[in-house]
């Protein structure tokens, strides 16, 4: 049985082979990866999620490593690299010959998440006195050329950027005309150290293949391809939906429980403590609840409601700037937005519930208070779903990461306060 796996797994490409590994509990993934050729694993690592790459990782030794990072080219080499613990990848450089070890410790001094991080170095080259004729000739004899190649770099002898060269360009024009004649001489360029995300953006706006790193000086060093931008994309999108749901991004799905423990417990004591205030405006509340009983079964439904209405709000400004929709200057427009449709939902949903709530035990005052507070709570969770990711922003931290918890936590406060308060207002 043993020996028809190995077949199979032989056999299999890297992207099924990845799928498997993250689709299995520990124990059968750590067997399957001991099957996977040696000569397979650098490109399986590649195609997997980091989140399995320590079960994977912890069962090589260091030549083994060197021996899976060989087929792979220099950029995806220097990716594995900077995602392997600190002292494994010291280890690892200090094997490798010493024109390779300066160029990648070059290439990891950039931030992770840039463009330098995830830009590739193949690329080919042409001069612009060159004629396509000379061009074919040229890329005939290289026999191959870089994946995803849809365009040639048009640089002076020094790697100066003159314009790239379309494919279709190349074939589609006379063969006796000069590269420099129908070059695009324009052409989009991106930076070493710009934030990968943000280029994603313009990938999708001018529907790019690829694209051209420079330097400060505008000298060409790699380029980047629609593969890495689609990396960057699906990673971004995945570490988002973590961070929403209080996850750390090294959450995997078959980790051991003792680790999901390590990565789940601080948004859990965050909800805790939030927990714990509202009871406490709940327990000031004591005597009004012990008077009307009716408020104990109608207080989740202003809670919830309004954590409802917060999240709506901020799903869609986190995606706004995301997106890098909102300007400086459209806060007070999107507060007054966002507290308008509050308004008329808590006007029409409020009003209804204070109908239900009136028919239900009839009581007309507290079918009014019913639909106050509902309306009250409604336009708080929108004001804090347009605050809150901003404050996030301003101070420099993700807004994805615990907005979530942070609206809920004031609107089931604020609802409780807001209708009790209502409650003892005007009912006692």
């Amino acid at each position: 049985m043993t020996a028809e796996v190995e077949m199979l797994v032989s056999h299999l490409p890297p992207p099924d082979l990845a799928d498997a590994l993250e689709a299995l509990p520990y124990d059968a993934r750590t067997a399957l990866w001991c099957l996977v050729p040696d000569d397979k694993r650098g490109e399986v690592l590649l195609e997997a999620s980091e989140n399995v790459w320590g079960d994977l990782i912890d069962k090589m030794s260091d030549p083994e490593l060197l021996q899976a990072m060989q087929p792979l080219d220099i950029d995806e080499q220097v990716y594995l690299l900077q995602h392997l613990p600190r002292n494994l990848t010291g280890r690892l450089l200090a094997t490798l010959p010493a024109e390779k070890r300066a160029r990648i410790r070059q290439i990891m001094r950039y931030a992770d998440n840039s463009v330098g991080s995830i830009m590739e170095f193949e690329v080919i080259t042409v001069r612009p006195e060159a004629t396509l004729a000379a061009v074919q000739r040229y890329l005939r004899r290289l026999g191959k050329m870089p994946e995803n190649t849809d365009k040639l770099f048009v640089t002076t002898r020094n790697k100066l950027l003159l314009g790239e060269l379309e494919l279709q360009t190349i074939l589609l024009n006379d063969a006796q005309k000069r590269v420099g004649e129908v070059m695009e001489g324009d052409p989009v360029t991106f930076q070493p150290h710009e934030e990968a995300e943000k280029v994603a953006r313009t990938f999708e706006r001018d529907d790019l293949l690829s694209a051209a790193v420079i330097d400060a000086d505008g000298k060409l060093i790699g380029r980047l391809t629609i593969d890495e931008i689609v990396d960057v994309v699906y990673e971004e999108t995945d570490n988002d939906l973590r961070r929403m749901g209080g996850l750390s991004d090294e959450e995997d799905v078959f980790a051991p429980v003792s680790k999901a423990v390590k990565t789940r417990w601080a948004w859990l004591a965050v909800n805790l403590c939030t927990a714990f205030i509202a009871s406490r405006v709940i327990d000031g509340f004591e005597h009004t609840i012990s008077q009307l009983v009716a408020l104990a079964s109608l207080m989740p439904i202003v809670a919830g409601i309004g954590g409802n209405t917060g999240n709506q709000t901020i799903t869609m400004i986190v995606r706004a700037m995301a997106l890098q929709q909102i300007q400086p200057g459209s806060f007070t427009f999107l507060i007054l937005r966002e507290m308008g449709v509050a308004l008329i939902n808590g006007l029409v949903w409020g009003g209804i519930m204070g109908a239900i709530t009136w028919w239900l035990y009839d009581d007309p005052q507290l079918g009014g208070v019913m639909t106050l507070a509902m309306m009250l709570n409604l336009l708080m969770a929108a004001m804090m779903g347009v605050i809150i990711p901003m404050v996030m922003v301003k101070l420099g931290r993700d807004p994805a990461v615990g907005s979530s918890v942070m609206i809920t936590a004031i609107t089931d406060t604020g609802g409780f306060f807001i209708f009790l308060g209502l409650a003892t207002l005007f009912l006692m």
